[in-house]
């Protein structure tokens, strides 16, 4: 299923960019690559990124990526998953009746994309996005304060619904998966 693998790579703190033909690997699980074409660059968040110290995941941007990933394919798309980090957006979108996904990056206003590889999973559209951008993380922030919110990740559920997580690191290790509604209320928590 599309999904597990790019949750588990965020709640690591390793955001996948890829340079050139640039993506984010959406794969299932080991043995997933990315398109032979393609270079892939790992930068460690806590490390590289030339953010503030627990920037949160830049939910605002989600719109504004998937409009411009629509605009530049020309209609609606269904997705496997979009998540936003601290610094970009990645959309994984669902091909040849989601038999494929499609990785796309949207970092600094720019898209880029790899090639599609075969997958599996629930799917949605974005008129299904019904977060508030302003408000979504506000609870887990308030339950969590000293945690670090490394991304907030859209899925679906496989029923043709959304599901809303927010993936959390602590300072002391361990992580968290937070299943939030789109008023940011808390529906349930596991580690991860």
């Amino acid at each position: 299923m599309v999904g597990e693998g790019a949750r588990r790579s965020a709640a690591a703190l390793a955001v996948a960019v890829v340079v050139g033909a640039a993506g984010c690997s959406a794969g299932g699980g080991a043995g997933d690559e990315a398109a032979a074409t393609s270079t892939t660059v790992v930068f460690e968040q806590s490390a590289t990124d030339a953010l503030a110290p627990g920037a949160p995941p830049r939910v605002d941007l989600v719109p504004v990526a998937v409009a411009a990933l629509e605009r530049q394919l020309g209609g609606v798309q269904q997705y496997f998953e979009i998540n936003a980090t601290p610094r970009l957006v990645n959309l994984f979108v669902a091909l040849n009746n989601a038999t494929v996904v499609q990785p796309w990056l949207y970092l600094d206003g720019q898209l880029t994309s790899q090639e599609g590889t075969p997958a599996s999973g629930g799917t949605f559209e974005a008129a299904q996005l019904s977060f508030e951008p302003a408000t979504v993380l506000d609870k887990v922030r308030s339950e969590l304060p000293d945690a670090t919110l490394q991304s907030f990740v859209v899925i679906g559920d496989g029923q043709g619904n959304v599901q809303y997580s927010v993936l959390v690191s602590s300072a002391r290790g361990g992580g968290l998966e937070v299943v939030v509604g789109p008023d940011g209320s808390v529906k349930s928590v596991d580690p991860v």
